[in-house]
């Protein structure tokens, strides 16, 4: 890892039974009502992983996830930070419990998304790379067992 750059994490949830996306609606904080993923900073200490599982819980509650799949990881070294984004797939969808950072929630299909999107969403669901990763998750109808 590159010196003085700070890492988040974010995860898109994906239902295999609906086939549909959570998105969750930005409440008092930077980029107030946009729709973004379950994310946040990494902590001191903390792994990639050790922080998205603490971020799902913080912001939606314990959630029973089938499997994690890796599908960015941005680097901008001018702004000193990294963003790794995961596919969370479960086998439901789910109403999630909302902490103060959010104030609603929307399942969607792909390329329905709500809008507006956080800034750093649109960039990643933008991305013609991610959007095949993301297909290819729903086309396999993610056989994750």
């Amino acid at each position: 890892m590159l010196k003085n750059i700070k890492q988040s994490v974010g995860a898109i949830f994906f239902s295999t039974s609906t086939k549909r996306f959570l998105f969750l609606l930005r409440s008092e904080t930077t980029f107030e009502n946009t729709w973004a993923f379950v994310g946040g900073k990494v902590e001191q200490g903390e792994t990639i992983g050790q922080a998205l599982s603490r971020e799902i819980l913080e912001e939606i509650g314990k959630i029973k996830i089938k499997k994690l799949v890796p599908i960015d990881c941005f680097l901008n070294e001018k702004k000193g930070f990294d963003y790794h984004t995961f596919v969370a797939v479960v086998d439901k969808e789910f109403i999630p419990t909302l902490n103060h950072e959010h104030k609603g929630y929307a399942w969607t299909e792909l390329n329905s998304w709500p809008k507006p999107l956080h800034p750093g969403v649109f960039n990643t669901v933008s991305t013609e790379e991610i959007k095949k990763k993301i297909k290819t998750l729903i086309d396999l109808s993610c056989d994750c067992t």
